[in-house]
C-alpha cells in the first residue's frame, strides 16, 4: 500500500487500496483468489473476525482483496450477502485526515473512525448516497493532528451505520 505524504490543507485522494467482501465460505474463497485467480494470500492484521487477505503478486503487485467472514460477513437480516452485495466496501487512500473528517462533520454524513491492529493506519468510513461503504485510509505516521479516538464514532465490522 502506497499512500503520499502531504502538508496541504487540502484532503486528497489517491488510490484505491482494496475491495472487501463478504462470504459464507473464507477457505473456498481464498482457493479460488489463490488457486483459479493466482492470487498470493499475505498476512492480516489480528482482526476479530475470521477472513483473509490476498494480493496480486509482482511485478502486478497491488491489487487486494480483503475476505469477511463468520458474524461479520451478516447483513442486517442475518444472511451472508451474495453477488454485488457481498461487496462490504472499497478502500481509498488518502491524504489530510483531520481535514476529511471536519468535512464530513459539516457536511452531515455519519462517519466512523478506526485504526486496524497493529498498524499506522487511521481511516474514516462513510457511506456514499447509493448505501456504498467507502473506507478513507491514511497514513498516521504522515498526518499531522491527533489521530482517531475510540471515544467517538469508532467503527466496528459488526455494526451498520
Amino acid at each position: 500500500m502506497r499512500l503520499e505524504s502531504t502538508t496541504a490543507t487540502t484532503p486528497s485522494l489517491q488510490n484505491i487500496l482494496h475491495i472487501s467482501l463478504k462470504t459464507a465460505d473464507v477457505p473456498a474463497t481464498v482457493e479460488f483468489y489463490r488457486d483459479v485467480l493466482g492470487m498470493t494470500e499475505v498476512d492480516r492484521p489480528a482482526f476479530d473476525f475470521p477472513g483473509a487477505w490476498l494480493a496480486t503478486p509482482p511485478p502486478a503487485g497491488g491489487i487486494l482483496i480483503h475476505l469477511y467472514g463468520g458474524e461479520s460477513a451478516l447483513n442486517v437480516n442475518g444472511v451472508v450477502p451474495t453477488g454485488g452485495g457481498a461487496i462490504d466496501h472499497v478502500a481509498i487512500g488518502g491524504a489530510g485526515f483531520q481535514e476529511m473528517r471536519q468535512k464530513l462533520m459539516a457536511a452531515g454524513k455519519p462517519w466512523r473512525q478506526n485504526i486496524p491492529p497493529g498498524t499506522q493506519l487511521w481511516q474514516l468510513f462513510v457511506r456514499d448516497p447509493n448505501g456504498v461503504l467507502i473506507e478513507l485510509t491514511y497514513d498516521g505516521s504522515n498526518e499531522a493532528g491527533p489521530g482517531p479516538s475510540k471515544d467517538t464514532n469508532w467503527y466496528s465490522a459488526y455494526e451498520s451505520f
